[in-house]
């Protein structure tokens, strides 16, 4: 059991001890190369301490630093697969669970949040958590009235901690990101951050979740579970049961893949225009695909407030590029500020860099899989192609960040699924303004 460090100097020398034990494991590993053993066996001993600390370090600080620990665990699909595979397994954990917070610490939020006599609203409690996050952790539990519920419990200290790690963040991003000259990053990190600080607040999750649940009400693909009780520290809802995207992930059959991947992209993408709301935490231990088919969702701490749905200008944006229409293009990128205007870009290059991602749209049927994520990623930093630089030109707009944090953490995870998908029917039901062109036969 273990608890959350607050203070910004313990959290800063925590993380600092990332690269401090890589280097010196990586010293150790010379040594013994130098003595004889071989370089293949150091190398994957070395690979499975680093992995381990990493999930230690940031499983323990959770906060802000696990939620990077997460977003790492999502892009491993990017990656080549003898730099992915030592990790996967580890960053793997930090999608579902994470070292819990001691015992008397929950009863102490559950006493504060619930009343003295909290026990009481429930038959059962179970003290062992089920799931731990980056902000809080999850307890299977029965309540009064006999159903099963989810109790979710915020870790003490977790705002203070969340927004310690999100400033720091910041500062290396303000300090990383000076020299691109397309980039406004301040607008960005100020959005990010509101976003990210209401997460902390679950009574305002609460209020969020039960929006989505009532707009996905009686789905025949969806289950969304019912809130039962929530404070700003705690919340109760329906429990789901069924198998996490993290297991469909690592072993399921190409038939689960199919379904869970097709129903994952569908909720990403329908969410704005059914709920007025955008799921912005795709990682895979939030979705659960039920033994019926159904895909069943959880967290809704990140959520992005769309009452109009996505911004018309996506679908004409991407219509543009589909028939490529690079003009176009680039005067609707400048007009949502996705490329300022003091910006000077060649607009087939950009129309070259941003349809890469634009595969999955030119067929009825598209097999999201890491052997396609990975030919983008290699694509783009190739510097012998013209599209290099584009991304040091493009913008993101505070307006699309929220946005782009969903859909680029989705695809990572579709390709860590690796299921067929029909992703242009999908596309063209949900997303307002695509009209995209016939496939040609």
């Amino acid at each position: 059991m273990t608890d959350l460090p607050r203070k910004t100097v313990t959290r800063a020398a925590r993380l600092a001890t990332l690269p401090i034990g890589i280097g010196a494991r990586a010293a150790v590993g010379l040594g013994k190369r130098v003595g004889g053993r071989p370089a293949e066996a150091v190398t994957a001993e070395l690979q499975a301490q680093t992995a381990e600390q990493l999930f230690r370090v940031l499983g323990n600080l959770k906060g802000g630093a696990m939620k990077f620990g997460q977003s790492l665990s999502m892009f491993e699909a990017a990656l080549p697969e003898e730099l992915a595979a030592p990790y996967r397994a580890t960053l793997t954990k930090l999608q579902d669970t994470a070292p819990a917070m001691s015992t008397t610490s929950l009863h102490g939020v559950l006493a504060d949040q619930m009343g003295v006599r909290w026990r009481s609203k429930f038959r059962e409690f179970e003290d062992e958590p089920r799931a731990a996050a980056s902000i809080g952790q999850v307890h299977h539990a029965v309540w009064r009235d006999g159903r099963e519920v989810a109790v979710k419990v915020q870790y003490p200290g977790a705002a203070e901690a969340l927004m310690s790690d999100l400033n720091q963040l910041s500062r290396v991003a303000r300090m990383s990101t000076s020299w691109v000259p397309g980039l406004d990053v301040a607008p960005i990190l100020r959005e990010l951050k509101g976003r990210m600080a209401e997460e902390t607040d679950y009574s305002l999750e609460a209020a969020m979740h039960e929006q989505f649940a009532e707009a996905y009400a009686d789905d025949p693909d969806y289950l969304l579970p019912e809130v039962v009780f929530a404070t700003e520290q705690v919340i109760v809802s329906d429990w789901i049961d069924g198998v996490p995207l993290s297991r469909i992930i690592e072993s399921g059959t190409q038939a689960e893949r199919d379904l869970a991947a097709t129903r994952y992209f569908e909720f990403l993408v329908s969410g704005p225009e059914r709920a007025g709301l955008l799921h912005a935490d795709p990682h895979p231990g939030n979705f659960r695909l039920l033994p019926d088919g159904r895909l069943g969702v959880l967290d809704f701490g990140a959520v992005n407030r769309l009452p109009d749905g996505l911004p018309p200008a996506m679908g004409a944006l991407i219509t543009d590029a589909l028939r490529g229409d690079d003009l176009a293009l680039l005067d609707g990128l400048r007009e949502e500020g996705f490329v300022k205007r003091s910006i000077d870009v060649d607009a087939q290059d950009v129309l070259d860099y941003l349809g890469v991602f634009l595969k999955p749209l030119r067929s009825n049927e598209f097999r999201f899989d890491r052997d396609w994520l990975r030919g983008i990623f290699n694509y783009l930093n190739d510097p012998r192609n013209s599209t290099f630089t584009v991304g040091l030109r493009l913008n993101l707009p505070p307006s699309y960040v929220m946005i782009h944090r969903a859909w680029l953490g989705g695809i990572a995870v579709l390709c860590q699924i690796g299921g067929n998908v029909p992703a242009r029917e999908i596309f063209d039901r949900w997303v307002p303004g695509a009209e995209l062109p016939k496939i040609a036969d």
